[in-house]
């Protein structure tokens, strides 16, 4: 699983472009994990736009990820489904899915993350990472020390969601996260493939200076 440059769908902000056509421009450049997340939508028109967006990521060898709705990400042959602390219990998302599908979840706090891995959680995400305008009910961020401790606690991947973007990129790189979650510094944009095209060479050479055992 690479989850260097997961990019949150958002119709709200994407000025005018669908969730499968973010998912297009953002797969083109580079993304390598989709999540498509509408709390609106009908359930229909959810499992409509998650069939558009598994077809793009399987032809971009992309991983296709639901927010919340198991029943849709299933329906719609996706590659995991993403929880929140509010959400369907992970032990029962794991009963229902079949083998290997990925079951993500957001956490707040170094004892969410260890309960997270105990319950069988293929990654988690730390969020808000820091805060952020995209989802209104994130609440404060929990800053890059948080992000270093739940790093130090568990052995999942590790993403960070909320408020990233080219600025601290790095710092969250080099705080131990494996990935970066975004909406807004990707979808938000004039040019939704120009900045994961630029988010993904950042992480990437973030990455690549760290194995080099350089700190900037």
């Amino acid at each position: 699983m690479n989850f260097d440059l997961y990019v949150v769908t958002d119709e709200e902000i994407s000025r005018g472009l669908s969730h499968a056509e973010i998912a297009r421009r953002a797969v083109d450049g580079g993304a390598d994990a989709i999540q498509l997340r509408d709390k609106r939508m009908s359930g229909r028109a959810l499992f409509e736009a998650a069939c558009e967006i598994r077809s793009i990521t399987r032809a971009a060898g992309a991983l296709f990820i639901v927010n919340d709705r198991l029943d849709v990400a299933l329906a719609a042959a996706a590659d995991g489904v993403h929880l929140g602390q509010d959400d369907l219990p992970l032990r029962c998302a794991r009963a229902i899915a079949p083998p290997h599908f990925i079951v993500g979840v957001s956490v707040g706090s170094v004892d969410e993350a260890i309960r997270a891995e105990e319950e069988g959680a293929d990654y988690v995400a730390l969020s808000p990472t820091f805060p952020t305008g995209s989802k209104a009910d994130a609440g404060p961020g929990r800053g890059l020390s948080t992000l270093r401790a739940i790093r130090s606690a568990v052995s999942l991947p590790l993403i960070a969601i909320g408020g990233i973007g080219p600025r601290n990129a790095e710092d969250v790189i080099d705080a131990g996260a494996d990935g970066i979650a975004v909406i807004s510094a990707v979808v938000g944009q004039d040019d939704v493939e120009r900045a994961a095209r630029d988010l993904k060479a950042l992480i990437a050479s973030t990455k690549a200076r760290r194995r080099r055992g350089c700190m900037r």
